[in-house]
Parts: structure tokens; sequence; C-alpha cells
């Protein structure tokens, strides 16, 4: 479309020019032609430079990981990287925000945490079974001597004072450990037994667990020493049932 300028003094419509062609006279400004409009409706694209990263934004120094930084900072509940800036220190573990109500609410459990955990060894473990042990024979002693008066001497008497024991030595331990988490041979060591999430351990399991230590015997007592090479010192019936012995 060409736009023209009519002259004000003699009315000739004529290209825009400064002066009239007819009269001589200046002519108005010329008007500018209205913008073209876009018939695309969609947003004007926005431009990226080439530098950037498409699928995740940069990010300015000090947010997220800090520079030169390559992670290996774990939470210790849900093993997710942060930046030790993100992490949270608590009775020796570091947890993110989102696991930190779920530890404080164990620790008021009285849960031992496993970063907090001292594993007792097998020698102090030793002194606890043999404090056990004569804390059974002695009673033990007491009811084979009931078990013979009863039975008299022989085959039957033997094998009365045996089955004696034997269910002496269960209910000992099932009770000491189902109650108190540790035996009084323990107990005097300083140790008691835990599962690795949770503080005390049921009755049931501290029966199961008193049986499996019958294997660990069994087997030439290897059950036992593998309590030395194990990085959590747990002898086979730890393994079995899922329990450490700590120092408390």
């Amino acid at each position: 479309m060409i736009y023209g300028v009519k002259c004000s003094k003699c009315g000739l419509m004529q290209m825009p020019q400064s002066k009239c062609k007819s009269c001589g006279s200046p002519l108005e400004e010329t008007p500018k032609a209205p913008p073209k409009l876009s018939s695309d409706p969609r947003p004007p694209r926005r431009i990226v430079p080439e530098t950037a990263d498409p699928v995740r934004p940069t990010e300015p120094a000090g947010a997220g990981w800090a520079a030169g930084e390559t992670g290996g900072n774990r939470c210790s509940e849900c093993g997710m990287e942060f930046s030790s800036e993100d992490l949270i220190r608590i009775s020796g573990t570091q947890v993110c925000a989102r696991c930190k109500p779920l530890i404080v609410q164990r620790l008021r459990e009285g849960v031992v945490l496993a970063g907090e955990m001292t594993y007792a060894g097998f020698w102090i473990r030793f002194g606890a079974k043999m404090i056990d042990g004569i804390i059974l024979s002695a009673v033990g002693f007491g009811l084979g001597f009931l078990g013979t008066m009863v039975s008299g001497e022989g085959v039957a008497g033997a094998v009365l004072q045996n089955l004696l024991y034997f269910a002496l030595s269960v209910a000992y331990v099932t009770y000491f450990l189902g109650r108190y988490n540790a035996t009084p041979g323990k107990m005097a060591c300083g140790l008691k037994v835990v599962r690795p999430d949770n503080p005390k351990i049921s009755y049931a399991r501290a029966l199961g667990r008193e049986f499996a230590e019958f294997l660990s015997s069994v087997i030439l007592c290897i059950g036992y020493i593998m309590a030395a090479f194990d990085q959590e010192k747990r002898a086979l019936h730890d393994r079995i049932c899922d329990t450490r012995v700590v120092k408390v």
C-alpha cells in the first residue's frame, strides 16, 4: 500500500516530499505505516546460548554441589548423595533433612544407631560366656543333685540331669536376652545383644539365637571363632538371627 500526502494549500495529492510540486508550500510530516501484525499465534522463541545445558540449568557458585566437590557424602539412612552443607550430623551419623525426623524418633526410642555401635570382640565375649557358664554350672549342680535323688544313679539319672541342664540353659538365655538384652555374664562385661534397627530383641528371637548358638558349638566352635574375623564381630548365631553384640 502506497501512502500519499495532500497539500493543505492547493489540495494536490502527491508522493511524500518536503515541498508541494504545484505551489511550493511545505508539506506535513509523512505518516508512518502501522506495524505489521504477525499471524502466528505462538509466542516468540527464546534464544538459548549454545553454552547452556538444555537438560540441567546452570547453578550459581555455592548452590548445590560446592565448587570442585565430587560427592561421596551419603545419608546414612536413605543412601542418597548430598553436599556436605545439606547433611546433618546426629550421634556420629550424617543424615539428610528428610530422614532427620526418623533418626530423632529412633533416638527417643533408644535405638542404637549403626554409626555409634561399638562391637564387642572375641575375647570379651568369651569372658562373658565363661561367667554365664559358671553360673549355669552352679545352678545345674543343684538341679542334678535333685534329679539324682528322684531317679537314682545310672543311665536314667544321667539323662535326666542332661535334660534339666539343657532346659535350664535355654530358659536362662531366653529370659535374660528377651528381658534385659544381656545375660548376667554379658552384663558383668558391659555387653548387650541388639538388632541393627531395634534396641530390643524378642523372646522368640532370643530363643532362636540360643539354638543357633548350639549350631556354632557343634561345628568345632567355628561359629564362635567367626566373630574374630567379622567386621561387625558377628558369630555364626549372630548372622543367623541378625543380632550384634555391642559395648554399652
